[in-house]
């Protein structure tokens, strides 16, 4: 007569093999998306957001899923995998690091179509991936020293100290005095992205590892010479900006010359226009008042003269 399943598992249970009764399913985070070191989204060279692998919970020595204490997935980490299904220990495989570029630009100026935009540039980058260089009136330049998605290949664009590229007519060169990226004639290749502006009216220029917008303008480190401030120039009086005077009342105008410390000469009257064939009332004889008519008395009545026959 075979035994009862009671008693099959208490005889199962003396030798020591316990029946494994708990969940079997592995717990997974969901993955998170890869930073820079500035916190913000990292791209691939197609342009797709890139995630870091996703986190697993671990196994125990029997291969089963493991929970700590208070019956929480204990997670696998950078330093510890757990076990397999079979119980064997996971080793952390050594990852080398990826080769990177760095440059470093020294006391550089970017000039566009042969103005200088930007002066005084000092970067650091230790691992070069793309370079931004910007103008209002151009849009977004994206420079890598390797082939990537929608870059067109431009020869001999680093040459030691300069960096020259070109967008249609318009022609874009960073100089700097250490060498850019290589003391050999190298090509760039590059991309243009019309449609992303910078709040800012002039040049600028920046790095980072994407290659779609929002682009990362990390500032330049502060250069030696700049630490002291230096007042600028006074501003020629031919450029200064003046504002109009307001017109003078009817009967009235400005002279055009302006009085001994630069200020506007007042509104005085127009004197009349003299009438032609008269000299100015300055020249002529003063006029005399008009007199009055003479007048005479009647002549007074004179007596006869004497008669003889008096």
């Amino acid at each position: 007569m075979p035994a009862p399943p009671a008693a099959k598992n208490a005889a199962v249970a003396k030798k020591g093999k316990d029946v494994y009764a708990g969940p079997s399913e592995i717990v997974e985070m969901p993955p998170t998306p890869m930073l820079d070191e500035d916190g913000k989204q990292l791209f691939d060279l197609e342009g797709k957001p890139m995630f870091n692998p996703v986190v697993k919970q671990q196994r125990d020595k029997k291969g089963h899923p493991l929970f700590d204490a208070n019956g929480k997935p204990v997670f696998q980490t950078a330093t510890e995998l757990g076990f397999d299904a079979k119980g064997k220990k996971m080793r952390i495989k050594k990852v080398k690091e990826p080769r990177t570029t760095s440059i470093e630009i020294s006391k550089g100026t970017l000039t566009v179509d042969g103005l200088i935009g930007k002066a005084a540039l000092n970067y650091q980058i230790k691992d070069f991936r793309y370079l931004y260089l910007y103008a209002p009136w151009i849009g977004t330049v994206v420079v890598s020293y390797q082939a990537f998605p929608g870059g067109v290949e431009q020869p001999k664009a680093f040459d030691q100290h300069t960096l020259t590229v070109k967008v249609d007519e318009h022609q874009f060169q960073l100089y700097s005095e250490k060498i850019i990226l290589s003391k050999k004639v190298e090509s760039a290749f590059v991309s243009v992205d019309r449609q992303f502006k910078l709040d800012s009216k002039y040049p600028a220029m920046g790095y980072g590892k994407s290659l779609q917008a929002p682009y990362s303008w990390p500032g330049a480190k502060a250069s030696p010479e700049s630490k002291a401030y230096v007042k600028p120039p006074p501003v020629p009086p031919s450029l200064r900006q003046t504002l109009l005077l307001p017109a003078c009342p009817d009967g009235q105008m400005r002279p055009a010359a302006t009085s001994s410390n630069g200020a506007p000469q007042p509104c005085v009257a127009i004197a009349p226009k003299p009438a032609e064939g008269a000299t100015p009332a300055t020249d002529a004889a003063p006029a005399t008042a008009p007199t009055a008519p003479e007048t005479t008395s009647p002549p007074a009545a004179t007596a006869p003269p004497p008669s003889d026959l008096w």
